[in-house]
This record gives structure tokens, sequence and C-alpha cells, in this order.
């Protein structure tokens, strides 16, 4: 671990004030820790935004459900309201990481996670995302776990967040705070895909903080599923994984919510695969023509084939999951 300066924010005027291209957030540091032991991130200041208590309370009674930025995962996913009303949502933080993990991680930090391929985070490989222009050992190498959607020649890592599945299937939206003022942005718009410059993953600005995570209450929360397959039970990232929410109206679709994880550089919205179940009955063969829609131009490497096949099994059944709730 190489030197450097560190900060701790006394409230959210002072963090919002230290912020800038040279400071490194550490909330949770499940993930910045990690990478600093193994040199993959060297920041020279870290901002500690630990003690800023307004940034850790959550309310799902109103509309919109609100998340402080630094609320726990643990708290989170046992609240009773999520796990009644939002079964996806809580779902998705029951499935990640560890117990420990949970009990230390933040929502937005979460969300921020960085990549975990192997060749990310080994720096005797190449990695475009670490090092820009240096290649990706991924494309010809062991690459069993990495997407079959949205990847470019420069980068085909998945995107590991469970939450962000979530979130992104309940049209979620980011609160962020500047020294500039305050903006929203849908937890949709906030990953980018690799394309030529993977190295930027996100569109948030150097200087700007997420203080707050809301969702829009909806009906499709009662009759929603996080399904995740992985390796082993826990402690895992998803092979494949799907959140989905539907609205039925009788026997047949209102509405639909479909997003894929494990399979892709970034949340991955199936609004293809949605579109076709409205207006539907819910079944068996409509949920896999839903599927095959969700994985439509999919291009696998050499070794995560399989995941074409598994992700669309993984979108039926938690479907068909999703459809017995409520």
């Amino acid at each position: 671990m190489r030197p450097f300066t560190y900060h701790r924010a006394t409230d959210l005027g002072d963090a919002v004030a230290s912020l800038g291209a040279q400071a490194t957030i550490l909330a949770g540091g499940t993930t910045v820790v990690d990478l600093m032991k193994l040199e993959v991130m060297t920041p020279s200041t870290l901002l500690d935004i630990t003690g800023i208590a307004e940034l850790t309370g959550f309310d799902t009674t109103g509309d919109p459900l609100r998340f402080g930025a630094l609320a726990r995962m643990a708290d989170v996913a046992r609240d009773p309201v999520l796990v009644t009303d939002y079964p996806a949502l809580s779902g998705s933080l029951w499935q990640a990481a560890s117990p420990q993990l949970r009990n230390a991680a933040t929502l937005a930090g979460n969300l921020l996670q960085r990549t975990r391929c192997y060749y990310f985070r080994d720096t005797s490989y190449p990695c475009n995302r670490r090092a820009p222009g240096s290649g990706c050992a991924a494309q010809d190498g062991v690459n069993r776990m990495h997407a079959v959607l949205g990847g470019s020649e420069h980068c085909v890592a998945t995107h590991p967040s469970d939450w962000a599945v979530a979130l992104v299937a309940f049209d979620a939206v980011l609160h962020l705070r500047s020294a500039r003022g305050e903006r929203t942005l849908p937890v949709g718009q906030l990953y980018r895909l690799p394309g030529d410059t993977p190295h930027l993953e996100t569109t948030l600005e150097a200087d700007e903080l997420i203080t707050a995570i809301s969702v829009p209450a909806t009906a499709a929360g009662h009759r929603s599923c996080y399904l995740k397959v992985r390796d082993r039970e826990s402690y895992a990232f998803a092979t494949a994984s799907a959140a989905v929410g539907l609205e039925l109206d009788g026997g047949s679709v209102r509405a639909a919510r479909i997003a894929l994880g494990g399979v892709a550089t970034v949340p991955w919205r199936a609004r293809a695969a949605e579109a076709i179940l409205v207006g539907q009955p819910l079944s068996e063969d409509s949920a896999r023509r839903a599927a095959e829609a969700a994985f439509e131009g999919a291009r696998p490497l050499a070794h995560n084939g399989f995941k074409i096949e598994l992700g669309k099994r993984t979108v039926v059944e938690a479907l068909m999951t999703a459809a017995r709730k409520g």
C-alpha cells in the first residue's frame, strides 16, 4: 500500500468542499481498502465520510422509498416493509457478499464497487480499466465469468453489484451533491458501457457525492423477485441473475420490469423482454420468449457461452417466482 493523506469529513458540507479529482471516498471500505492493498487503486487522498450521520437513515414507508447513501446493506435488507413489499430489493441485498461485509458495506458504496475481474485485480496482467491502452487479458484468457452483453474489444468485465440490478429494474434515482449544487440521476444512467474507454466507469463528476437513493413506490414491488445463480450459496458473485417485478391484471401482464446481472458489463435493463410480456398471459412459454429477447445480441467468449442459456433460464424462473407472490 502506498502513502496517502487522510481526511475525515465532519459533515456533508465539509465532504462536498473536500471532493475533487485527487480524493477517493472511503465509506464502508470493503472495496477501496482491498484494492489499495493490491495497489490496483493508489489514491493520494482518502476522504472518509463515515461520520456523516445525516446520510445513514432510510424510510420505506413513503413514495418514493428513500435510502441514505451510508445506510448499511444489512440494515436495509432486513427492513420489514422492504421484505414484504419489495422482495427483489431486499433479496438483492441479502444475497450479496457475506454477513460480515453486509454489516459494513454501504448502499452507495455497493453501487460504486469496482469489477471483480481477476485481470483487473492482478497487476501482472494488462487491463484497460486499470491501465488504459494496455489491453484486455480476458479476451483470450480465462473468461468464464465475463460478460456476454455490453462488452467491447477493450473490456468484457461484468458489473458486480446485485443491488444495482434491482435498482435499475425499479427505476431508482440517485441524489447527488457537489459544490456546484444538487442534481438527480437515474441509476440506469450512472454506468457507462466500456466501449473504447472502459476506465471511465460512471457518469459521476469528480466532485460529486451520492447522498441518497430514491425508488418510486410501485405495485410491481409486491410481485417481485431477485434470483441469483452462483457457484456457491454464499459469498460469491452472480454467474447470472435477474431482478423482476410484475403487475398482473387477472392472468395477463399489465407491466413488467426485468434487469439482468452477472452477464453484462453494466446492470442490464431488458426492455424488449418487458414489452413482449405486456398484455399477454404469463406462462412458461411467454416467459421464455421474453428471456430470448433479453439475450438478443449476446456475444459469448471462449468459455462463457453457457451464460446465455443459464441467463434465459434465470429470467424464466424469476418471472414465474414473482408471479406466485403478492
